[in-house]
């Protein structure tokens, strides 16, 4: 055989071999984004049960709710340790941006607005949406034409802040970074009403004897109901990887039993 036809049959043999070994590396690193994490970060704002807040735990201040054991099960699945990083609600998405955390549990709603930063997960949970009052001012709020000029507190970048504005007709709001805020502003009777999610209208009621739910509803889109895991843009593997896990949650009942175990932890 020529000399310089066996040369080349080698050289083309061996470039082939190198390709299809750069592509096998390739898969590697894009699967080592995800599985090789030996750390997960969730950001979340501790202030929300039963999705997520604060219990002495054996003596030592500890974030709990089920939104946490939601992201303990993520990062069992992915084989990786839980980091939690907390921070005010309108602060989430950011650190998504700025690589501070790797997702958001924090019964984040996927709003079209929100998805043009951020990608998110399948819904896991739906709720409906409450007004907080003072008990002896239960009454005093039949329907939604109740709050002109009622000043009303919200969570600042929550739906409750957009519900708010666009079906409370001439209510004054007020918006604050966290809802323990927007209780302490009502219990002070520095706000007449506040807004947020039914299980945590109920988490604080339940704990404040002081406070009481209306009979107000909202006018609820479907972009605007269920709470969705929310990750980096682009990033399809953890998105996948989550949704797996939620999949899993709710076929075997977890969801509903974290629910129901957070509610117990609240006082």
């Amino acid at each position: 055989m020529n000399k310089k036809f066996l040369k080349n049959i080698i050289c083309l043999s061996l470039i082939s071999i190198l390709g299809m070994s750069m592509i096998a590396c390739g898969k590697k690193g894009e699967s080592e984004k995800v599985t090789d994490k030996k750390k997960i970060v969730v950001g979340t704002s501790a202030d929300y049960p039963p999705y997520e807040f604060h219990k002495i735990i054996d003596g030592k201040d500890t974030v709990v709710g089920f939104d946490i054991e939601i992201a303990k099960e993520i990062a069992k699945d992915l084989g990786a340790d839980l980091e939690i990083n907390e921070m005010k609600f309108d602060g989430l998405l950011a650190a998504i941006s700025t690589k501070k955390v790797d997702m958001v549990l924090a019964g984040m709603n996927p709003t079209p607005e929100r998805s043009k930063s951020v990608d998110f997960s399948n819904i896991y949970y739906t709720a409906d949406h409450s007004v907080m009052v003072k008990k002896e001012n239960k009454y005093k709020f039949k329907d939604k034409s109740s709050f002109k000029g009622v000043k009303v507190g919200v969570q600042k970048g929550s739906i409750q802040e957009n519900l708010a504005k666009e079906q409370l007709e001439g209510a004054d709001l007020k918006m604050l970074g966290k809802v323990t805020e927007l209780i302490l502003d009502l219990q002070n009777n520095k706000v007449d009403a506040i807004v947020v999610e039914t299980p945590v209208a109920k988490a604080y009621a339940d704990k404040n004897k002081d406070i009481d739910i209306t009979g107000v509803t909202f006018n609820i889109n479907k972009e605007e109901q269920g709470s969705a895991v929310a990750v980096a843009k682009g990033n399809e593997e953890l998105k996948k990887s989550i949704n797996k896990t939620l999949d899993r949650l709710i076929k075997e009942g977890k969801i509903d039993e974290f629910v129901v175990n957070a509610n117990k932890l609240v006082e």
